[in-house]
């Protein structure tokens, strides 16, 4: 504590985290709905890669908008779920973030990120926000006395399936954008290799078009051809898995969720629902055979770059 009251500069780092936590909580939730939470993933996101020092600060940042949104609709939903909605959902995913951190590294022996731990935690997280969704939702009071919404199977279902397909949308492409920096020389990506990108290549040709054609169809068709499509968006979050691992798949998860998302045009559609849970097991399946596609390519790479010498002193 000594230590800390003698830096001068500490509070001025927590409030910084704190600001630009508060800034990014409100960009992400600007963009998300019930079917798709992306704050979800920018909460987990930080929980899994700021230093736990400043947790405090993120749960601070988070305060500041979730008080804001709940006190402004105080007069239609009460006092009781004003005050219930202002506690702020990281709270209780950090512990659950801290248990199975301490149980598992974020990275393996062998620098492969652990998939296991990120949807593990994805899982959880979203059943405990979903959970404390649920226990607010039972303070609400409408402003003509009456209760609020009952809690039904299928509320629970796409605040579970929003929260994780946000939290599968951005935590693992924001872990492999950080490491494809940090594998550049002197941590800069140059316009070179960003032309030259395989990755970004099959970006472009193979995810974008696809998922823009299938949402495209969704406008023209109804019921089991469009609940087809739906389900077909996840084809390229395959097709990525196969060709560059994990990486791809998180790029192509991220594309395939917006795609999706697109298509809800009510809440609580349980043909929604059952497609939201398709592309959940399919993404979360591609992301763990990812792992193993990308420890694969990096063994080719390591026997490639000994061959290379050898190929060398034979000439």
């Amino acid at each position: 504590m000594g230590r800390t009251n003698r830096d001068p500069l500490v509070w001025g780092r927590y409030l910084a985290v704190a600001g630009a936590y508060a800034a990014c909580y409100e960009l992400t939730r600007y963009f998300s709905f019930s079917h798709w939470m992306l704050p979800a993933g920018l909460r987990l996101g930080c929980l899994l890669l700021v230093p736990r020092r400043f947790w405090p600060a993120l749960a601070v940042g988070e305060a500041l908008p979730v008080a804001e949104m709940a006190f402004l609709h105080v007069s239609v939903f009460g006092l009781a779920w004003s005050l219930a909605a202002s506690v702020p959902p990281i709270v209780f995913c950090m512990p659950v973030v801290a248990w199975m951190r301490r149980r598992a590294p974020l990275v393996l022996d062998d620098g492969q990120i652990n998939m296991s731990l990120i949807v593990a935690v994805a899982l959880l997280c979203a059943a405990v926000t979903s959970a404390e969704n649920s226990a607010v939702l039972t303070t609400m009071v409408m402003s003509d006395g009456s209760p609020g919404p009952a809690i039904t199977l299928p509320i629970f279902l796409v605040w579970f399936l929003g929260a994780y397909l946000g939290a599968l949308s951005l935590v693992p492409t924001i872990i492999g954008l950080r490491e494809r920096l940090t594998a550049q020389p002197n941590g800069v990506v140059t316009w070179h290799a960003v032309r030259h990108s395989p990755l970004l290549r099959d970006t472009v040709v193979i995810a974008l078009p696809s998922l823009a054609l299938l949402t495209v169809l969704t406008s023209f068709t109804s019921d089991g051809a469009l609940q087809c499509a739906r389900v077909a968006m996840g084809l390229p979050v395959i097709a990525m898995a196969l060709r560059h691992g994990w990486h791809g798949a998180s790029i192509a998860s991220l594309l395939a969720s917006i795609a999706i998302a697109s298509t809800a045009f009510a809440v609580k559609d349980p043909a929604m629902i059952q497609a939201q849970a398709i592309l959940a097991f399919i993404i979360t399946t591609s992301l763990l055979f990812g792992v193993r596609v990308a420890r694969r390519q990096a063994a080719l790479h390591v026997l490639a770059a000994r061959e290379l010498p050898l190929h060398g002193r034979r000439r």
